[in-house]
């Protein structure tokens, strides 16, 4: 008889992998929300929080997640390239930050997706190195921890067990002027 696959029993011992999706290309938010959802499918505790990502403006994710009962928590004030951009983003951004290290400490999530955090790394708001201690000190062994962004640092990158970079090679917007669409790129 074969067992459903979200039954947990006769599984390998799990080892929380740190697994970055970065790069200038498109595709590092799919890429972890498609993480997230095959980890649903297994069974596992999932969770989200964005970093940068404004809580105003709909995303589909967000959406899906708040209809599947998954927690997900958007905290950035919108979307920036540059530190001086928004007065606020820095101090959301470390609030988002703050509510991480609570949902990684209470051992709730086998699997947790830190959104746009690389961003925080990049505009020297959060020290990589002291991020990498905490987490190799707090992080529950078994839990995955998924972290998305452009910039991520080598510091980031040789720590993480798994890193794919996601390499634009044609993009919509600068061949024809297409705006993003729904439902794949929001």
């Amino acid at each position: 008889m074969l067992s459903h696959p979200t039954q947990k029993a006769n599984r390998p011992a799990v080892h929380g992998l740190n697994i970055v999706f970065t790069g200038n290309g498109k595709g590092k938010t799919t890429a972890a929300m498609g993480t997230l959802f095959r980890a649903s499918g297994q069974g596992l505790s999932i969770g989200v929080i964005q970093f940068i990502k404004s809580p105003e403006r709909i995303y589909g994710e967000a959406s899906t997640a708040r209809r599947l009962d998954i927690p997900f928590q958007t905290m950035g004030d919108g979307f920036i390239r540059r530190p001086s951009a928004q007065s606020d983003s820095r101090s959301e951004a470390l609030a988002a930050w703050q509510e991480a290290r609570q949902w990684i400490c209470s051992q709730k999530y086998d699997l947790l997706i830190l959104d746009e955090i690389t961003y925080l790394f990049y505009f020297k708001w959060l020290d990589v190195t002291e991020f990498i201690a905490w987490v190799r000190e707090n992080k529950p062994a078994s839990m995955h921890l998924v972290m998305t962004g452009r910039y991520a640092p080598d510091e980031l990158v040789d720590f993480a067990d798994l890193v794919t970079e996601m390499r634009e090679i044609k993009h919509p917007y600068n061949e024809q002027k297409i705006m993003a669409q729904p439902g794949v790129d929001y």
